[in-house]
């Protein structure tokens, strides 16, 4: 595949941290400071990429981005932050930018240090690889338990300028929010200033990464990061506008879809599961809800085997801290309604209900019957796979 974005270059090799030989780092070069929005776990142990990172993003400017794979680089105390800057630095030198415009991150096994010599010859061996066509070798550096590499693109006009996105990301395990055991890189050539891509991204961040989980953990490294170099040409968007709506929608576009492929490629998983909370008197409770479903192991279970048990969908919702009454509940699998009143339908059909849960992509949706606010959010099922690729992830 080839999809590039005006300059901004990147490789993938493999320097030795990961036993497979596969790649296992990727360095991304914007020609031009790019105004960057970033946003980061919200654990309470951040690995020492995280911590850096977060102090260089400050300046609202990156310049490139080194990312490696196989190795965390958190809980590894005072020395875990040195290599996090050594790495920097040495990225810098390559590159000819300053330290602090370099965006570090890390992903892998937890708790074991960074061999950061290794990181610093294969960054100079990434640096002699860089090109325009080499995002989709990024995306592939950067995976771990992953099966496959998540990629997506958008092209839009601004201005009547043409402009381009690519977004990548990685994670399948320690997925929940805020945000999940992920890495994810936005890149556009498109100009906009560094208070409305803030406002966008949130927004953005919201409604894909914190909506998505696979099995509840909050990784030490969560990252997402969106860079914008503005070499597209296009006046510069620095209002709410027209242009700001298109700009917004090609960001929610890409990053929704990288949240689902993290979903689909859940560890172990065999089914994708979208739900949907209606009927609520705020946002936030109908959210709350949705979550509580989507994170029940029980209700994950459920669907993994096909079985229509619409009361642990029900107590899912009242271990959801929210106001409301199951009198007036509805759940529905896919288009078939299985609760009214919050009691089984006399009328249902238990095979049908059991096929609504059957396929590869599973709905459940909930009618709360208090109001009209709602909420999506987006989880996998849970099989025997997950426990056997978590039982051995360091083995």
């Amino acid at each position: 595949m080839n999809f590039a974005v005006k300059g901004f270059k990147a490789s993938s090799v493999y320097c030795g941290i990961k036993k497979s030989g596969r790649p296992d780092l990727s360095l991304i070069f914007s020609e031009v400071p790019a105004v960057a929005s970033a946003a980061f776990t919200v654990n309470k142990v951040k690995a020492a990429p995280v911590l850096l990172s977060a102090a260089n993003v400050k300046n609202g400017r990156i310049s490139a981005i080194i990312a490696n794979s196989g190795n965390a680089n958190a809980a590894t105390g005072k020395q875990g932050l040195k290599d996090a800057k050594l790495t920097a630095s040495a990225a810098a030198a390559l590159l000819g930018v300053a330290a602090q415009d370099i965006f570090v991150c890390s992903t892998g096994v937890i708790g074991i240090r960074l061999p950061a010599a290794k990181v610093i010859a294969g960054a100079k061996n990434a640096a002699g690889k860089l090109k325009p066509e080499g995002l989709f070798e990024a995306a592939r550096g950067i995976m771990t338990t992953d099966t496959f590499s998540k990629t997506a693109t958008a092209a839009f006009k601004l201005g009547g300028r043409g402009c381009r996105m690519f977004g990548m990301a990685k994670g399948s395990g320690m997925i929940h929010p805020e945000l999940a055991t992920m890495l994810c890189f936005i890149l556009t050539d498109a100009s906009i200033s560094k208070t409305m891509l803030d406002l966008a991204f949130k927004a953005c961040v919201k409604e894909s990464f914190n909506s998505i989980t696979v099995d509840g953990d909050t990784s030490t490294n969560d990252t997402a990061l969106c860079l914008a170099n503005g070499m597209s040409g296009n006046r510069p968007v620095k209002s709410r506008g027209p242009d700001f709506s298109v700009f917004k929608n090609a960001l929610s576009g890409v990053m929704l879809s990288l949240a689902k492929q993290i979903v689909k490629d859940g560890e172990g998983a065999s089914k994708f599961i979208e739900i949907e909370v209606k009927g609520g008197t705020d946002e936030a409770s109908a959210r709350s809800a949705a979550m509580a479903i989507a994170k029940s192991s029980l209700v994950k279970t459920a669907v993994y085997g096909g079985d229509p048990n619409w009361g642990r969908v029900l107590s899912a919702v009242g271990n959801a801290g929210i106001n409301f009454k199951e009198s007036k509940v509805k759940i529905f699998f896919g288009r078939l309604k299985v609760v009214s009143g919050g009691i089984e339908l006399k009328s249902l059909n238990e095979k049908k209900a059991h096929r609504a849960l059957s396929g590869k992509e599973v709905k459940i949706t909930v009618d709360l019957g208090l109001g009209k606010k709602k909420a999506k959010v987006w989880t996998c099922d849970l099989t025997e796979g997950y426990i056997k690729i978590n039982a051995h992830y360091r083995t």
